[in-house]
């Protein structure tokens, strides 16, 4: 781009006709852009770039995506706000869906490092999707929190431009999808999980062993299939196709896949159940259909929640640290709001394998 120059109010490109020569030879680094030469280039006042900014809806729609493309293009970013005696500073959490023990074990995990850090939650649920509507962004930017935790969620390209541009830092937990290398992310070796929970199963002598994996287009789903898919390889156990099941990570997705494997006639003898919630909806599947667990089917979980301890027969599960990964992705936001750096912008806690009652060898 040609370097500009001002004579009096009129701006004119350095090198056009008229324009003087001294400014080409004394154009330097573009200057940082401003609050006030975006609104100048947009046409608007201050305050209406100050209202973007900070998330106010009292700006016409036109006028908003006008100043938010600019302040893209020029990569404006505020400064760092310090916090003040004004109010407990405070990070915002938002969950894609908020309806299992699943959930509550990230909450605690978030909590107890914010408290620690003297920092409150403001807790939100996006209703299902992957990526916050913008009515959302538009009200945590009012809030100017510390910072963004997001639960299986993320967001395109110009909603993370809109927080980088008010130096908000964002981390995803458990992301849905494969997130740009650039954004932090915390989670668990769900492939890992995955093969050992198979690797048991198959270690049993079940040699029909079905899995129940989350949506599809979810990351850890597809992760943990996979480590399902690598055991058989491992173990020389052929793979039946139609054994692989995606549900919703939920009771119900559960107990109607766990019915459909259960009532054919070549039924399998073990269920991977890709959570301990669709694990709870296969245990019913299997008591309506008068299966016995573990002596007609054995059953693993995948999470290791606080209830399944206490259900019977006591599950067999995959521990994934899910307080711990609230608590790593929780300090690493706080340190990024402090304008620390942080020496792995990617994490993945170990998974084990707990071993309970609801497995047993297979004689079949």
């Amino acid at each position: 781009m040609a370097a500009r120059t001002t004579r009096g109010d009129a701006p004119t490109e350095a090198g056009a006709p008229g324009a003087p020569a001294v400014a080409a030879a004394h154009a330097g680094p573009a200057a940082p852009a401003t609050i006030a030469s975006i609104a100048a280039e947009a046409g608007v006042s201050i305050p209406t770039v100050s209202k973007v900014l900070n998330g106010r809806p009292d700006v016409a729609p036109e006028t908003r995506s006008r100043i938010e493309e600019m302040l893209e293009r020029h990569q404006y970013r505020r400064r760092r706000q310090r916090p003040t005696s004004a109010g407990q500073p405070l990070i915002d959490l938002a969950f894609h869906e908020l309806d299992s023990a699943w959930s509550i074990e990230i909450i605690r995990g978030v909590e107890d490092a914010a408290a620690a850090a003297g920092v409150g939650v403001v807790l939100s649920e996006l209703g299902g999707v992957h990526r916050p509507p913008q009515e959302w962004l538009d009200a945590a930017l009012a809030r100017r929190p510390l910072g963004v935790l997001l639960v299986l969620s993320n967001l395109d390209a110009s909603q993370r431009h809109q927080l980088e541009s008010r130096s908000i830092p964002f981390v995803v937990v458990d992301t849905a999808g494969e997130p740009p290398e650039d954004v932090p992310t915390v989670g668990s070796n769900n492939w890992n999980g995955g093969l050992s929970a198979t690797r048991h199963l198959l270690a049993l002598g079940h040699r029909r062993v079905a899995v129940i994996s989350g949506p599809s287009d979810v990351l850890c789903s597809r992760a943990r299939v996979d480590g399902y898919r690598s055991a058989h390889d491992e173990a020389g156990v052929p793979l039946d196709p139609s054994l692989t099941r995606y549900g919703d990570f939920y009771v119900d997705g559960g107990y109607e896949h766990g019915l459909a494997l259960l009532s054919r006639p070549d039924r399998p003898s073990a269920i991977f159940a890709g959570s301990d919630m669709q694990a709870l909806g296969v245990l019913r599947a299997a008591r309506e259909l008068g299966l016995r667990v573990p002596e007609d089917l054995s059953v693993v979980g995948y999470d290791n929640l606080p209830l399944t301890e206490w259900i019977g027969p006591a599950l067999t599960t995959v521990n994934q640290p899910l307080k711990e990964m609230a608590g790593t992705a929780t300090r690493m936001l706080i340190s990024l709001a402090r304008g620390e750096s942080i020496p792995n912008r990617r994490i993945d806690l170990a998974t084990s394998l707990v071993v309970r009652e609801s497995t047993a060898r297979w004689e079949g």
